[in-house]
Parts: structure tokens; C-alpha cells; sequence
């Protein structure tokens, strides 16, 4: 069954519901949540979308007002939005001139236009490498503190 048939919009999923609908992504996504919010020094926020392209329950991270991803869940699995903006499209094209991406979601932004201020990412997170790519994305995103107290004092 469908998320969004599982959960309407006035029955609200916890986080043991999500967990459980995920199933053998849990550990995964675990350690997405605990990177957010352990790096960024934030809290979850479930909320829900009535958007036709991902409808239903999902899980936002902001950071100081700016969205670091949506979370949402599937099931076995967990689509992560990621949006680069234009301020980030030429850090993002450099990492991944290096390489440092996944040929998954190289291709998927390659593919994926630049509309509404950035290009949306809807990435399927499915394994530990394209976990990896969101932590890179989030970073060049939104610098962690510790990196910025490290830029201050060199």
C-alpha cells in the first residue's frame, strides 16, 4: 500500500511508523537523520505535502530557514530531496568532475533541469554510497559549524 493510502492527512505516522514502512533501509536511514541532526544541530519536522509528485507525510530538515532535505518515506526504502540552488552548482560540478559522486546521481542531475531557484533532486536511497553523495550534497549546501570555526581560525 501506498504512504500517502497508509497515512492521510489527518493521521499523522511517528517515527515508528516510518521506520517500519522503510524496513530494511532503517539503518540507513538512521544514520542520515543522526549525520542532520548530530552535524547541523537540528530537529525533524513531519509534515505533510499535498504536492502530486510525492504526496503524503514527509520529514524536512532546515537549517537557519534553508532547507537542507526532505525526507520520504517508501516503502523498503527512502527518497531524500536534495535542492541545489545556483549558488552551489559550481562546487556540485567540480566534485563531480573529481568524481566524488555516484554514477546514479550524476546522471540524475545531469538529467534533472534547473527551475524554481535550483535543481530538485529526488534521489532514491537504496545503499551506503548514494548516503554518502547526500552527506556531500548537504555539506556543500549548508557548510557545517565546525568547518566554519576551522575557515575563521586559519
Amino acid at each position: 500500500m501506498e504512504w500517502s493510502e497508509l497515512f492521510n492527512i489527518s493521521q499523522m505516522p511517528s517515527v515508528k511508523d516510518i521506520k517500519a514502512y522503510i524496513g530494511k533501509s532503517e539503518p540507513i536511514w538512521n544514520e542520515l537523520t543522526s549525520f542532520i541532526e548530530d552535524t547541523y544541530n537540528v530537529s525533524s519536522q513531519i509534515s505533510y505535502s499535498k504536492c502530486s509528485a510525492q504526496p503524503g507525510w514527509n520529514i524536512k530538515y532546515k537549517k537557519s530557514g534553508k532547507s537542507l532535505c526532505t525526507l520520504y518515506p517508501m516503502e523498503d526504502y527512502f527518497i531524500a530531496l536534495i535542492v541545489v540552488g545556483a549558488k552551489e552548482e559550481d562546487e556540485v560540478k567540480m566534485a563531480m568532475d573529481a568524481g566524488m559522486f555516484t554514477p546514479y546521481v550524476m546522471e540524475l542531475y545531469q538529467k534533472t533541469a534547473f527551475s524554481a531557484g535550483g535543481r530538485w533532486l529526488m534521489i532514491e536511497v537504496k545503499n551506503k554510497e548514494v548516503l554518502n553523495d547526500i552527506k556531500a550534497l548537504m555539506k556543500i549546501r549548508v557548510t557545517p559549524k565546525s568547518k566554519l570555526k576551522m575557515k575563521k581560525s586559519l
